[in-house]
């Protein structure tokens, strides 16, 4: 179990790698406006400044929860599984927080938040065997 759960904190990991790419890097590409519902070139550049800021949050979940991973994999099974748990749990908020305050973007907020949410249960339950 304690594999399968690195396996998903790891994809989610890669998930919010991806967002930060979309949201910090290619925010006012065509590919990144239709991911997010960004009609017009104007409401790219307004929102680009809170783009980029939000991308560096994603990335930093996702290197607190890589860092974790990492350190688990070497034996440091307490600080590794401090940094999973705080990384991936504060994803799975996140995701929750875009549930509550935007119910039509149910869908992203699922991919952001399901991996980290298996990967979270099935880690404990590793732990706890």
């Amino acid at each position: 179990m304690t594999i399968l759960g690195l396996i998903f904190v790891g994809l989610a990991a890669l998930i919010h790698v991806y967002i930060f790419v979309l949201e910090s890097v290619l925010w006012t590409t065509p590919r990144a406006r239709k991911t997010f519902g960004i009609k017009t070139d104007a409401e790219a550049d307004v929102t680009k400044p809170l783009a980029f800021n939000q991308g560096f949050y994603n990335l930093f979940l996702a290197i607190v929860t890589a860092i974790g991973i990492v350190l688990f994999a070497a034996g440091t099974t307490g600080a590794g599984a401090a940094l999973i748990l705080a990384g991936a749990g504060s994803m799975v908020l996140a995701g929750l927080v875009l549930i509550i305050s935007s119910p039509s973007k149910a869908r992203p907020a699922l991919v952001q938040l399901v991996p980290p949410a298996l990967g979270i249960i099935f880690l404990l339950i590793g732990l706890a065997m």
